[in-house]
């Protein structure tokens, strides 16, 4: 059987998250059985046999397909091997008289043992995870049928809740909304925040529910570590301008992070269509929903907002479903902790399952001309660029001051960065809420680049993530000329790269 065109696509585009190479061309490694167990225990995913790590084709020993395919059968269905078996085959294929053998491990309802090791899926990698205690309590976390938020307390009941939240979740949703008309505990059934624990038999109130209205010594009983820390690092990057450490109930975390991001972003006039609207608060609107009701609750991972100059961030512990960078066109929205998402739909924070995306990528690119990056793993991340005169900072002498719209390294304009300089003056004009101040500075107080440096500065500010390849072609320029002016930023203290070559961005520090 000749091997199917969709198959052949997996091999050319090289082993990924869900995609593993196997040299073996007369024996099957017990490595195999590594990425097996790996892939029904997160995405599930193809093995091909008889093809290269770099995606080679080898083929296959004629002579040695009946025994590989039996002694695979015996193996994948042996307890002590794999647990629980697994009913799995090779079937066989041929590619330009190579043969080529190929299965598909599904993804597992339980979590997937071999030889008692756990083995998770990481990129293309196998890892072993057995005595990492946090990832295993995460991979069963994943498989469990129930939601970590629907957690059931029965030894808290509805008067240990906060009445005025629930109050304002009725008075928040629209007109002729049922809630209107429940009482407190009504609510809390509707939205599911009340369930029968399925060991004991007990009903209670949910985690969700305690997260959502709870007081705060109620929610720091049962969940100690939860809190998101919101920052400012525009002139203070090694530690920060401003600061607030939130450790409340959900829709107070709402207010207080929607508080923190009008005060230090500025609300830059942008028109959609015909109609002005508020770019800046649609953003804050869907991250900080996202933040918040999306989150891996049982991480102990500290969720945060971070606004620096050119960008702002949002991260969250997550149980990922796929690692790397999600594209708008092929996002496909999986629910984390759909009783929590279903009250910030009900009172107005949220749209329905992957509108988020959606409307972070419209206003995003009205508010800076950029898109935004949301980056899935086991911290999921959030990346909003920022042009210039979005960020709000405190300026020297502790007052606050806004960035002008532009600004040039070398020349004659004084940026509000430049140490030594204050800018209290705020237009009233509707147009942009900023203003531009210049002057001449002395040479000395300028920093002298090139014409080649400032067209690399203008294009990672706008496109953070931006590799030097890219670069290069964008200026017309050789890859090594690129990398050698980066180097000279560096040196001036101009640009930083943070991270690695893969997953890295790039931070410019003046």
């Amino acid at each position: 059987m000749q091997l199917p065109d969709e198959l052949f696509y997996q091999i050319q585009q090289g082993e990924s998250l869900t995609v593993e190479f196997k040299k073996s061309t007369s024996e099957i490694t017990t490595d195999v059985y590594d990425s097996i167990c790996a892939f029904s225990n997160r995405e599930g995913g193809s093995i091909f046999f008889g093809v290269s790590d770099k995606g080679n084709i080898l083929g296959v020993d004629p002579d040695a397909v009946e025994r590989m395919k039996k002694n695979f059968v015996t193996t994948i269905n042996n307890p002590g091997k794999i647990y629980p078996p697994l009913y799995l085959s090779l079937t066989e294929y041929e590619y330009e008289g190579k043969i080529i053998l190929y299965t598909y491990v599904p993804v597992g309802t339980t979590v997937c043992r071999k030889a008692g090791k756990i083995f998770d899926r990481n990129n293309e990698s196998d890892v072993d995870i057995t005595n990492n205690a946090d990832l295993v309590f995460r991979l069963y976390a994943r498989k469990q049928e129930s939601y970590y938020v629907n957690k059931v307390y029965p030894v808290f009941k509805v008067s240990d809740l906060r009445h005025d939240l629930l109050e304002r979740a009725r008075k928040q949703t629209r007109s002729g909304h049922p809630w209107r008309s429940m009482d407190d505990e009504a609510i809390l059934r509707s939205a599911k925040l009340m369930l029968t624990d399925r060991m004991s038999g007990q009903e209670g109130i949910t985690l969700a529910a305690i997260l959502l209205f709870g007081p705060d010594q109620l929610i720091y009983s049962v969940l100690p570590q939860h809190k998101t820390d919101a920052l400012v690092r525009v002139y203070d990057t090694d530690r920060y301008d401003d600061r607030d450490m939130i450790e409340t109930n959900l829709l107070d975390s709402y207010d207080r992070l929607m508080e923190f991001g009008r005060k230090h972003l500025n609300d830059i006039f942008t028109l959609d269509g015909i109609h002005r609207v508020s770019s800046r608060d649609e953003i804050l609107r869907e991250v900080i929903a996202n933040l918040l009701s999306h989150r891996d609750f049982s991480s102990g991972y500290i969720a945060s907002m971070i606004i620096e100059r050119r960008q702002l961030v949002t991260k969250n512990g997550n149980v990922a479903n796929g690692f790397g960078s999600l594209k708008l066109g092929s996002f496909k929205p999986v629910p984390k902790n759909p009783p929590i998402a279903n009250v910030f739909r009900e009172i107005g924070w949220a749209d329905e399952l992957g509108s988020g995306m959606r409307n972070t990528y419209k206003y995003t690119r009205l508010y800076s001309g950029a898109d935004p990056q949301f980056i899935e793993g086991d911290m999921f991340q959030t990346v909003i660029p920022l042009k210039t005169g979005a960020e709000i900072k405190f300026g020297p002498g502790g007052s606050m001051i806004q960035e002008e719209a532009e600004y040039t390294f070398g020349q004659y304009t004084e940026h509000p960065w430049h140490n030594g300089y204050q800018f209290s003056q705020l237009t009233d004009e509707p147009h942009n809420n900023y203003i531009t101040t210049s002057y001449k500075p002395q040479e000395k107080d300028c920093e002298v680049i090139s014409k080649t440096e400032r067209e690399i500065l203008r294009l990672v500010s706008e496109s953070p993530y931006i590799t030097i390849a890219e670069i290069a072609d964008k200026i017309g320029s050789a890859d090594r000329t690129v990398a050698a002016n980066i180097k000279k930023l560096k040196d001036k203290s101009l640009l930083a790269r943070i991270g690695g070559k893969k997953g890295g961005y790039w931070k410019i520090m003046k």
